[in-house]
Parts: structure tokens; C-alpha cells; sequence
């Protein structure tokens, strides 16, 4: 079994968590850009897969392609490379933070820990439309194939 979807917008990595006092003891807390692209995260899963969730203790993939804005001031000439994935994205946000935020984002949602997942790929490029595709599938059917 595997499931796909997307998350329209532009991919955001999981940020550093902030501090500060209440009451003299110190607190952590994650940062709002954060906490609303995970929250986008567990929607789109919501919505376009409904209530599946992977069972406990099952190995699984996750296939993460983050697509990001063309810059407008980009020439015409690397605008079309950009498109044609010939410049890829080598920018911030940094490719495991984009991880944790999808991953954290997912926990008790498509499965139940994200310890589950055993195998990560991910690529960042441009694309006319941002956004993040997510695939995560079984592993352990990919191996019992061979």
C-alpha cells in the first residue's frame, strides 16, 4: 500500500524551537511558520487521503520532492533551466529540516511514530507552482520483491 499527495504552497523546514520564561522555568516552543506548515501538512494528508493510517511497526519510505518558486529575478535563460530541472534548488531551507517538518507533521496521521519511516528521499527544485509532493509506501514490499 502506498499513498501520495501533495501540499500547496511553499515548503517550509522545521525550525529551531524558541525559548522562554513562565514563571522562572524555561519553556520550548515551536515557532509559528512552523506549527502552521505542519498543521497545512496534516490537512492536505486529511484531505485528499481521508483516515488511512500505515500500522505500527511496518518499515516505510518517504519520497519528498519540494518544488519552489522561480525567481522572478532570474533570467529569462535560467528561468526555462530552473523549469526544465536543470538548476535545482540549493537554497534555505535546508533538505533535512524540510524533512522533520513533513515527517513531525505526519505523526498519528499516515503513521503512528515517525520513527516508522526507515528510508528518506528528497530533492528540492523549481517549479512554475510550489509545493511538496509526499509519497510513503511500505518498504518492506519493495524488498520482498527481490
Amino acid at each position: 500500500m502506498s499513498v501520495k499527495f501533495e501540499v500547496l504552497g511553499v515548503p517550509v523546514g522545521k525550525g529551531r524551537p524558541k525559548f522562554s520564561t513562565v514563571n522562572g522555568h524555561a519553556v520550548a516552543y515551536t515557532p509559528a511558520k512552523t506549527a502552521n506548515y505542519e498543521t497545512l501538512v496534516k490537512l492536505s494528508y486529511q484531505q485528499q487521503i481521508g483516515a488511512f493510517m500505515f500500522d505500527k511497526d511496518i518499515p516505510l519510505r518517504a519520497i519528498i520532492r519540494a518544488f519552489f518558486p522561480i525567481p522572478k529575478s532570474a533570467s529569462k535563460k535560467k528561468q526555462e533551466q530552473m523549469r526544465d530541472l536543470r538548476i535545482l534548488h540549493t537554497k534555505k531551507p535546508d533538505a533535512d529540516n524540510i524533512i522533520k517538518a513533513v515527517l513531525d507533521a505526519l505523526n498519528g496521521v499516515a503513521y503512528y511514530d515517525d520513527s516508522q519511516v526507515a528510508e528518506v528521499m528528497i530533492s528540492k527544485a523549481y517549479a512554475e507552482v510550489p509545493k511538496v509532493e509526499i509519497e510513503i509506501y511500505n518498504v518492506g514490499d519493495v524488498y520482498a520483491k527481490r
